[in-house]
C-alpha cells in the first residue's frame, strides 16, 4: 500500500510529477494518494522524495 505522511511532506511536486496517476497535491499544497496501483513507478517516486514521505 502507497502511503504519503503528511508531517513529513514539504509539497516538492516530484511525485506527482513523476507519477501523475498515483499521486496528487492537495488543496494543503501537500502529496496525496490518487489511486493504489503502478508500485514501480511510485518506488521511483519513493527513492526520490527529498523526505522520505513516501512509503509503500
Amino acid at each position: 500500500m502507497i502511503k504519503v505522511d503528511q508531517d513529513k511532506c514539504i509539497g516538492c511536486g516530484l511525485c506527482s510529477g513523476m507519477c501523475p496517476d498515483v499521486f496528487i497535491m492537495n488543496a494543503d499544497g501537500k502529496s496525496e494518494v490518487l489511486e493504489q496501483g503502478n508500485e514501480a513507478c511510485a518506488k521511483g517516486a519513493a527513492e526520490s522524495c527529498p523526505v522520505n514521505a513516501i512509503t509503500l
